[in-house]
């Protein structure tokens, strides 16, 4: 849109040296996925597909069938936020450019490294680092403020973490409670577990 343009800031002018094309209202609205359109597409290359990634001296997350798209779009963005290199997804996860995720992430889908591979046969290769399960019974989150490298493992958003991945994780964790909810919102929860164990 015209609008857009005449107020583009003038440092993203500098930074970026691309082509704008402006385009009509309902020329935006055909290619857009929402019912009200933004201002702005933005269309970038697909970052490479990375074959391993390494899990040593840093925080991992690992998210076990994560399923919302809104909830995968929230956590890539707090991974982000909270300096998070890597994450591993079991291969039932939503797909990372689905046009929600994609949506959710405000951009940080492309700073951060993403693999879908077998949870199973990925964790039991990496050897001798703490792999710690999120669930709602585990030792209490607080209890783990000087570690210094994890595998964070978030569950899916009804059934949790899998039987065969808790049996495979060396500790479970948990975000103590003091009210009566039964359950913490997979995206939240991970924002809460990425406060408490990466320090600035």
């Amino acid at each position: 849109m015209q609008e857009w343009v005449d107020e583009l800031d003038e440092k993203l002018r500098i930074l970026y040296a691309g082509r704008i094309e402006v385009i009509r209202d309902f020329e935006l609205e055909k290619i857009a996925f929402y019912t009200t359109a933004n201002k702005v597409v933005a269309v970038f290359e697909k970052r490479p597909v990375m074959q391993n990634i390494n899990s040593r001296n840093k925080f991992t997350l690992v998210l076990d069938d994560i399923q919302d798209p809104g909830n995968l779009g929230t956590i890539i963005r707090t991974a982000d936020w909270f300096g998070i290199e890597n994450i591993v997804c079991s291969l039932n996860t939503v797909d990372m450019y689905n046009n929600k995720v994609v949506q959710g992430t405000m951009a940080s889908l492309g700073n951060v490294n993403i693999i879908y591979v077998s949870l199973p046969v990925w964790l039991k290769a990496q050897n001798n680092i703490p792999i710690l399960a999120a669930t709602l019974n585990g030792r209490a989150l607080t209890a783990f403020n000087d570690m210094k490298e994890a595998i964070i493992i978030i569950g899916n958003e009804s059934k949790g973490i899998s039987d065969e991945i808790i049996d495979i994780a060396s500790g479970t964790i948990t975000i103590p409670k003091k009210g009566n909810a039964e359950s913490l919102n997979a995206g939240v929860a991970t924002g809460i577990i990425l406060a408490n164990f990466v320090k600035s």
